[in-house]
């Protein structure tokens, strides 16, 4: 080969890396976009309540049907990603989320409210599986535990800026442009999409589908954290509870019936026959269910317990998501060399130790320096350490045209647990109120600790170490 061949050929591969990086910007930037949109609102409850009227179960519906609708669709998503282009509907759960975001920011009632909310949700549900999917096979399989590890720390980002916007477009405008301000973001996403990000797909793909297990999985889990959620407010002994989730259960159960007989499933049982994917998905869950209750708690404790303002909360939780994201790279390109088991545990841990030194640390008086920043530092570590990691470990044995089904199935996981956390959570906090107030909250900080120290027990017992998953990735 010529020098100048060679140098022609060295040109086209910096153009393809410089390419894949771009679309790994703008992947990370839809779902730094669906992150935020889900913290942001937190700090707006009160001037929505006051404006609108609505009622504290109204309230809890505009993240609850958010977060329902974003969890139900999440596998029909996935699936029709790697069927029919991940790149095309990724573009669709944009226009969807855009339109949701707008109608919610005009919305006039707390029932058109929700319903945009919901629209939101299920562009999110459409988005967010083929965002990660449609950029991995720009790069090699070398470089995947990186990628992954960029693309997740833009969730700890979200979690972080969230609140601080959404306080200080409070402080500036109103609650209306906590909405608006994802239409021009989305526009970008949506411009720059089709320039910069490659059409993916499965070749092999069948477009049909199983016509029982589509809408039994998906009201199956829609029941089911419609039960999470709500078990809150209606009691989760309560008849109404109860009959929903037995149901959504059922439905479940019927969507695994069919997905292991049926030609063109849902649900790729398959998945699960990997080890590296299904402790994922277990340890991933029991991480998000302590991970969204902790947050929630440690804006509340600011607010509620020491009266600090909405402004002052949303600065002061951004110490740990912003350590989180810094760290997200990074640790991203290590999962490799020190394994993904060990980061995992090394989450779950600091998780733990997060909780725990809140509850040894808190009083009635206010103690940020003391007490609080060490607490939200540790669980910026294992936000770094653990959600892209799960992510990464999940998704390295699955086929590249799997990646968006495998990536929606993971976050379906992690739906049920963000749902579980907070309903839990507040369940708990709700019943010990008698107790005082400090107190409960260290009852709520109690069932924290121990789901992430569960985690971190799990992923130490279930995943795969360096070695094991090095050899079974070369099978």
């Amino acid at each position: 080969m010529s020098q100048n061949s060679f140098e022609e050929d060295s040109s086209v591969l910096e153009k393809v890396d410089r390419r894949a990086w771009l679309a790994l910007s703008v992947a990370t930037l839809a779902s730094l976009l669906t992150v935020i949109d889900v913290s942001i609102v937190n700090v707006a409850f009160p001037s929505i309540k006051r404006d609108l009227g609505a009622s504290a179960t109204g309230l809890s519906w505009v993240l609850s049907g958010y977060s329902v609708s974003l969890g139900a669709f999440l596998l029909i998503s996935g699936r029709l990603a790697d069927q029919r282009g991940r790149r095309k509907f990724f573009l669709i759960g944009v226009a969807v989320f855009m339109l949701g975001s707008f109608f919610s920011g005009i919305a006039p009632t707390p029932g058109l409210l929700i319903t945009a909310r919901i629209l939101q949700g299920i562009g999110s549900s459409i988005l967010s599986p083929a965002s990660l999917s449609m950029v991995l096979p720009e790069f090699p399989p070398s470089r995947h535990s990186t990628v992954i590890g960029i693309w997740g720390a833009s969730a700890a980002l979200g979690a972080a800026v969230g609140p601080t916007m959404g306080a200080i477009l409070l402080d500036l405008l109103n609650w209306r442009w906590i909405f608006f301000v994802n239409v021009p973001v989305g526009l970008v996403i949506f411009i720059l999409t089709p320039r910069f990000v490659k059409e993916t797909k499965d070749p092999n793909a069948e477009q049909r589908f199983d016509l029982i297990g589509v809408p039994a999985g998906t009201l199956g889990i829609a029941l089911i954290l419609l039960g999470v959620v709500q078990g809150s407010e209606w009691g989760y002994a309560s008849l109404t509870t109860i009959l929903i989730s037995i149901t959504g259960v059922l439905l479940l159960g019927v969507l695994i019936y069919r997905s292991s007989a049926h030609p063109y499933p849902l649900l790729d049982l398959n998945l699960f026959r990997l080890r590296p994917f299904w402790s994922a998905a277990v340890g991933q869950t029991l991480f998000s269910t302590a991970f969204i209750a902790t947050v929630l708690f440690n804006t509340l404790l600011l607010q509620d317990l020491w009266g600090w303002s909405a402004l002052a909360a949303g600065f002061g939780v951004v110490a740990g998501p912003s350590l989180a994201a810094i760290l997200g790279g990074p640790v991203g390109s290590i999962a490799d060399r020190v394994g993904h088991r060990t980061l995992v545990v090394i989450g779950g841990l600091s998780g733990t130790s997060s909780i725990v030194w809140l509850l040894l640390t808190v009083g009635e008086e206010s103690s940020y320096l003391t007490s609080v920043l060490p607490a939200h530092l540790l669980l910026g570590i294992a936000v770094a350490c653990s959600f892209a990691t799960f992510s990464s470990m999940g998704l390295r044995l699955v086929p590249e045209h799997r990646f968006a089904t495998a990536s929606a199935t993971l976050r379906t996981g992690s739906s049920i647990g963000f749902a579980a956390g907070v309903s839990i959570a507040v369940t708990i906090a709700s019943a010990t109120a008698s107790k005082g107030q400090l107190e409960s909250f260290q009852y709520a900080w109690i069932f924290m600790a121990c789901t992430f120290f569960t985690g971190a027990l799990f992923s130490r017992i279930a995943c795969p170490s360096r070695e094991e998953l090095k050899q079974a990735s070369l099978r």
